[in-house]
């Protein structure tokens, strides 16, 4: 077999891991705004994550879609990747602006 054939079942399987990392993902970001006192301003600098909103998006699409085509699969796993490679700068202004507390009372 050559080494440019995609089989469909592991294109698949890695995206379930893919979408498995992405829910991680959801978790901790939830996690780190619940936390006690919250962080108004993280929270305010995230806004709607349109990234963390459309990878699993992708990757739920992609899945299926690898019994199709699993080059479409790819290109999609791909994209997802191109879009995070993308840095965001909201939350490095948002935390620069920010007053800094020194911990003190």
């Amino acid at each position: 077999m050559p080494l440019w054939v995609v089989a469909p079942t592991p294109t698949a399987l890695y995206g379930v891991v893919l979408l498995m990392a992405a829910i991680a993902y959801y978790i901790l970001q939830c996690t780190i705004l619940a936390a006690p006192g919250g962080n108004p301003v993280l929270a305010e600098a995230i806004g709607d994550d349109w990234k963390g909103k459309i990878s699993p998006i992708l990757y739920i699409a992609a899945i299926p879609l690898s019994y199709v085509s699993p080059w479409i699969a790819n290109g999609l796993y791909v994209l997802v990747a191109l879009i995070w490679l993308v840095p965001d700068r909201r939350i490095e202004k948002a935390v620069g602006a920010a007053p800094v507390s020194d911990g003190g009372g």
